[in-house]
């Protein structure tokens, strides 16, 4: 029994509290295993082994976004009458300009 958790919490990516919890052992005790398991050997090379090959990067090719272009979106209400304006923020400063002419 105490074998198989050990051996179980050797795996890769393997987290020691949940492999505990599945064979109704207490994480420390079961921590203590592994480290008694290492100390006499049994373990420390495949593990690191095993934590090289996990860390190891690999790149990832990703096509380009596609950008939306950026808008400035106005809702204008009045009464049950609704209107509503999309402007391209490259241009904001006429936006600006438009929105002081259509309040004035």
């Amino acid at each position: 029994f105490k074998t198989q958790v050990v051996a179980a919490c050797s795996s890769p990516g393997v987290s020691i509290a949940a492999v505990s919890m599945a064979h109704g052992v207490n994480a420390n005790l079961a921590r203590r295993w592994v480290l008694q398991a290492e100390r006499r050997g049994g373990g420390t090379l495949a593990r690191a082994a095993n934590s090289a090959v996990l860390a190891a990067f690999v790149p990832v090719q990703l096509p380009p976004a596609e950008a939306e272009p950026a808008t400035i979106r106005i809702e204008l209400r009045q009464g049950t009458t609704a209107i509503t304006v999309s402007w391209p923020c490259a241009a904001a400063s006429q936006c600006a300009a438009w929105m002081r002419e259509l309040l004035r």
